[in-house]
């Protein structure tokens, strides 16, 4: 569906028409943001029952917990980050609202398989699934915007996209910790159902968008480039988090590495000779694109690994219910809300490279003044001044950033450009928190997090260097 700018005042039926799309953009994606965060304040607890109830209650019940809460977080990102570029390919080439439709459906479905799981497996498996679903979500939705919005308009709308799905993701601690506290951690998951049926009922006002190839010709698959994007992405990551728990000598750890990078090197080399490609390589001639998604890699590794551990530090290093340990991401939330779109549209005026510059430096000035955690932990004082800066520099970077990345790319590729820089972001986490453990020193001590929060920072000083040095000329986003 798209809805053109133009020079003139846009119409009623255009403002009333550009408001169902944005909606429906942040509702999409929300779902797929609050599902990634909302679970972490819920991991203690479901350690708790589930590696209880099996046979690892002895001596290696710690290291079950430690492993099983890394796979419920990693399951999904695994699966979603895997399929984000198979999912934005689907996007341009069937269209927005059906893939957005399809995608969730199946999240809900596999929301509710999560909420009964009655053992870790099964547990992992729904979690797999509901990556699967997310992956269908978020470039979809950013494809809706951006194929709909131009211009300024089009700031404005990426930067309250950035704000309210960042609200979703930010809100997930604070509501899953009242969930678990109150009903129980099974409600985490199927509490997501509620803004799924939501987003279904107003995608009813949207027309279909059913696409064909450019030509007129029937719309066509990259099945092989899918294939080798999907275990090019799956391999390493994979290898990467069970080399940690079994050691990197494993054939199941190895053999998925060589054939990952196999793959990655294969796809590279078929979407070059591909008559219809899944990514065109030509995206990557383009500087913003390139540049805007290397300062992702550190920005969003900082944030996944950030964001993980601030929750987990207060609840079993400062020892608050679940509840309290939601509140303090809440700050960063307010902020967020408050700022990010007007910085997305002060991006699209005035260039992008001083908000990417400024912005991760400012959210690891947040992190670094967490390193005055000291037993024992004061949240107030230690923590929470640097959630509110990493708030503020969190509503700086992202908006510039994700209107940078899809600044110059046509309409036609805006789902699998969205689903690159998605791709990108989802892999990078994975792979922080996959560290995290060696980054922690196998335990999570206050020594331990301080080791996270100087990672943290580093990885946000450089992708600030990045956009600095990558973005010096580059032309505006509007």
């Amino acid at each position: 569906m798209t809805i053109p700018g133009s020079e003139t005042a846009p119409s009623a039926a255009t403002l009333r028409g550009r408001r169902v799309v944005l909606a429906v953009a942040v509702l999409a994606s929300s779902v797929a943001f609050l599902d990634g965060s909302i679970v972490t304040v819920a991991l203690p607890a479901i350690a708790r029952e589930l590696v209880g109830q099996g046979a690892a209650q002895g001596p290696g019940a710690a290291g079950a917990d430690l492993v099983l809460q890394q796979w419920v977080v990693d399951a999904y990102l695994l699966a979603l980050g895997s399929l984000m570029l198979v999912a934005g390919s689907l996007s341009d080439t069937f269209g927005r609202v059906r893939v957005l439709r399809i995608g969730l459906v199946a999240f809900a479905v596999t929301s509710v398989l999560a909420a009964l799981a009655p053992d870790p497996g099964l547990l992992i498996a729904a979690r797999a699934l509901q990556g699967v679903a997310a992956a269908l979500l978020v470039p979809s939705s950013l494809a809706l915007i951006t194929s709909t919005f131009t211009g300024a308009a089009q700031g404005r709308a990426i930067g309250a996209w950035t704000a309210w799905t960042g609200v979703a993701f930010l809100i997930g601690p604070l509501t899953g910790g009242a969930l678990v506290d109150t009903i129980g951690w099974r409600w985490v998951f199927a509490v997501v159902v509620v803004p799924v049926l939501l987003t279904l009922m107003l995608m009813t006002r949207l027309p279909g968008d059913a696409h064909r190839g450019a030509d007129g010709a029937p719309a066509h698959v990259d099945v092989i480039g899918a294939a080798l994007a999907a275990v090019g992405l799956a391999g390493p990551v994979f290898a990467l988090i069970e080399g940690q728990r079994v050691g990197f000598g494993a054939w199941f750890v190895v053999a998925p590495l060589i054939v990952g990078l196999a793959a990655l090197g294969g796809f590279v080399w078929w979407e070059r000779r591909a008559p219809a490609p899944m990514m065109p390589l030509s995206l990557f001639r383009t500087r913003e694109f390139t540049v805007g998604n290397l300062a992702t890699v550190g920005v969003y590794a900082a944030l996944s690994l950030g964001t993980l551990t601030i929750p987990l530090v207060v609840q079993e290093l400062a020892g608050l219910p679940a509840t309290l340990a939601g509140l303090v991401t809440l700050p960063t939330t307010i902020v967020s809300l408050l700022f990010s779109t007007l910085f997305g549209t002060l991006a699209a005026r005035h260039g992008p490279r001083p908000f990417m510059t400024v912005g991760p430096l400012i959210t690891a000035a947040g992190f670094l003044w967490m390193l005055l955690v000291r037993e024992p932990i004061d949240v107030r004082w230690q923590i929470l001044p640097g959630v509110v800066l990493f708030g503020l520099g969190l509503a700086v970077t992202v908006a510039p950033l994700t209107s940078t990345v899809l600044s110059r790319v046509p309409a036609a590729q805006s789902g699998i450009a969205s689903a690159v820089n998605n791709a990108i972001s989802r892999v990078a986490g994975l792979v922080a928190v996959a560290f995290l453990g060696i980054i922690a020193g196998g335990a999570l001590t206050v020594d331990g997090f301080h080791r996270v929060i100087v990672v943290v920072a580093v990885l946000l000083a450089a992708s600030a260097v990045v956009s600095s040095v990558g973005l010096r000329g580059a032309h505006r986003a509007s």
